[in-house]
């Protein structure tokens, strides 16, 4: 199944002396410069009617035309797996997503995930670079994520994700009981004898991590975390690092129980099993209409009970 594109503009003389891939990232903003380099190169995008290379020269007053066909980029069979969809209109959706769902096919986890679920959900998300997903969560992360439906709108996001403008905002439940919020700035990179886990390493990729408390427990405390980067399992690594690894990360802590603990919570600690980390809000600039946008997930039932162990736990009877 493919999809047509067709549009054409003219080069203004204030373009003039630019490359044409330079002129069309102009002209044609709505589509990443990568792939309008693609349409040149494969005659899809022409300079009045012929094909030129990307790198030649306009003079100004050319008729640039796209007459491009979108093909299938992911390859990944539909499946009718339920979503959470908490906002949707023609250009994104905003899913909620819960624990235990993988974002997209990898290695050992070829169906069953998110991107399965959402050629499912829509089949023309079948030409959008990993069917519309522009960044992800861990798989027993929860909570929202963004996904694309058209070109312009993935192209938007991109953008938005790399220059920072994407407000991600977690909460999350921590070992130890922290004495003030602060901000993480180490970098990150696959750990050097274990690549199953991302570390703190020197020379790594910038990531930079802000938290701040939400509740104290005597043995834990319940943060608000903010990403300015986004770097594989960063809040997990940083918190980690900081000496506060997330209860019942299996990667980056090892469960243990305070001195004193009541059976209740030691309980509630045994059974959870994944991260306690949820994405709680989402912020963006809508990529069709520029308004500054803002959902928010509420904490899942396994998350509050984690909290309400914790408070009993630390209330005297």
């Amino acid at each position: 199944m493919s999809h047509a594109i067709s549009l054409n503009a003219v080069v203004p003389p204030e373009l003039a002396g630019c490359r044409i891939d330079q002129a069309a990232a102009t002209l044609f903003a709505e589509y990443s410069r990568e792939r309008l380099k693609q349409w040149i190169h494969s005659g899809m995008l022409t300079c009045n009617g012929e094909r030129k290379k990307p790198k030649e020269k306009v003079l100004g007053g050319e008729q640039l035309v796209i007459d491009a066909q979108l093909e299938e980029e992911t390859q990944a069979a539909p499946e009718a797996i339920d979503l959470d969809i908490i906002y949707e209109d023609n250009y994104l959706m905003i899913i909620n997503k819960p624990a235990g769902l993988v974002v997209h096919p990898g290695a050992g986890n070829h169906t069953g995930t998110l991107m399965n679920a959402l050629l499912h959900h829509q089949q023309n998300l079948v030409q959008l670079p990993r069917a519309g997903i522009v960044h992800r969560l861990d798989r027993d992360t929860t909570g929202l994520m963004v996904v694309a439906k058209t070109l312009p709108a993935h192209t938007h996001l991109v953008a938005q994700l790399a220059s920072k403008q994407v407000y991600r905002e977690y909460e999350a439940v921590a070992y130890g009981q922290m004495t003030a919020g602060g901000t993480v700035d180490a970098p990150i990179d696959r750990h050097p004898h274990d690549r199953v886990r991302m570390a703190v390493v020197p020379g790594g990729r910038n990531a930079v991590t802000q938290y701040r408390i939400l509740q104290r427990y005597p043995h834990h405390t319940h943060v608000r975390v903010q990403l300015e980067t986004g770097r594989t399992h960063q809040i997990r690594v940083h918190m980690a690092h900081i000496g506060h690894a997330l209860v019942g990360d299996p990667v980056y802590a090892r469960l243990r129980f305070p001195k004193g603990a009541s059976e209740a919570l030691q309980d509630t600690m045994r059974h959870f099993s994944r991260q306690a980390l949820h994405a709680r809000r989402l912020g963006l600039v809508h990529p069709a209409t520029e308004e500054q946008c803002l959902w928010e997930s509420p904490l899942p039932d396994d998350f509050v009970a984690l909290l309400a162990a914790l408070k009993a736990d630390a209330t005297p009877e």
